[in-house]
């Protein structure tokens, strides 16, 4: 293992960007399945012997990935995906426990636009891990345009990093069906008391949900049309076919896997997701009008 390297693995949007973020104060290596003329572009040998890891593959190809391709030697890692796994309904902290132990990995969360991050523009993040000492290890890393706080709460810091995408689709509907800015308010306000309920049968803290991790990345992802979700939604609500808005947007909308793992979830736990729940079936073809009505019932 080389002491004090550090890589991104994955060059999507998100992963580019931390490449950029994270290269401001050290050399630091980025690697994907698919060769890109980048500075510090190395194959994913390379980067997996670096000590620190930022790893930015979507969620539902972690498992897979991780079976195929990752080995552990000490490593610490921190996870840049948002998502809960569609076939089996678990969350990320979940699947990479099998991989690696819980003092060497943390999950970053916050709002955080790519497009703003790669371009310099100042945010916070927060990095949650069950280990204080990670956290100080990778903090110095970071840009000073990038505020970093520190989070014990992974559990609630993954719950809000999924359950905003679904939300998000949800807000584009609103948006996309010309509702209004009260409606819009009363969808997103009500979707974060939704996501805190869930968030809480799994054992989340509430205070994560009030601040950058949940409300944060919320009012974030689900007000603006550079949110990938955002766009889905704003799709749906014109009726088009899901398959063609994915292949528009030419990126992985988190949102749409998860609203199937929310809403098995809450079947299986008997858990109040009402959003949720409609977004999963506006998905899966119901009306986005039809959707509303049944909201405005319940």
């Amino acid at each position: 293992m080389k002491k004090n390297s550090i890589a991104v693995i994955g060059a999507g949007k998100w992963g580019s960007a931390l490449h950029f973020a994270l290269s401001q104060k050290q050399e630091v290596y980025i690697t994907s399945r698919t060769p890109r003329d980048v500075k510090n572009f190395v194959d994913l040998k390379t980067a997996l012997e670096c000590e620190y890891l930022i790893i930015a593959i979507p969620a539902q190809e972690i498992r897979a990935w991780l079976k195929e391709n990752f080995v552990f030697n000490g490593q610490k890692i921190l996870v840049a995906s948002k998502g809960i796994e569609a076939s089996s309904g678990e969350f990320l902290n979940e699947i990479y426990a099998h991989y690696v132990p819980n003092k060497n990995i943390g999950f970053i969360s916050g709002p955080s636009f790519a497009a703003e991050v790669i371009k310099g523009l100042p945010c916070a993040l927060v990095l949650n891990s069950k280990s204080k000492k990670l956290y100080n290890e990778f903090q110095p890393f970071f840009p000073n345009f990038i505020k970093t706080y520190y989070s014990s709460d992974v559990i609630g810091a993954e719950v809000a990093g999924a359950y905003k995408n679904v939300l998000a689709i949800a807000s584009g509907i609103c948006e996309g069906l010309n509702l209004g800015k009260n409606a819009q308010a009363s969808l997103i306000a009500r979707g974060l008391v939704e996501m805190q309920r869930f968030g809480k049968y799994f054992g989340a803290k509430k205070s994560s949900f009030l601040g950058l991790s949940g409300a944060g990345d919320l009012f974030l992802t689900a007000n603006s049309t550079m949110s990938r979700n955002y766009r889905v939604g704003l799709g749906l609500s014109q009726n088009k076919n899901l398959d063609n808005i994915l292949e528009e947007l030419g990126e992985v909308a988190e949102g749409v896997k998860t609203a199937d793992a929310i809403h098995s979830l809450s079947e299986k736990y008997k858990i109040y997701t009402p959003i949720a729940n409609q977004v999963k079936l506006v998905l899966d073809g119901k009306n986005p009008k039809d959707s509303l009505k049944d909201l405005l019932k319940n």
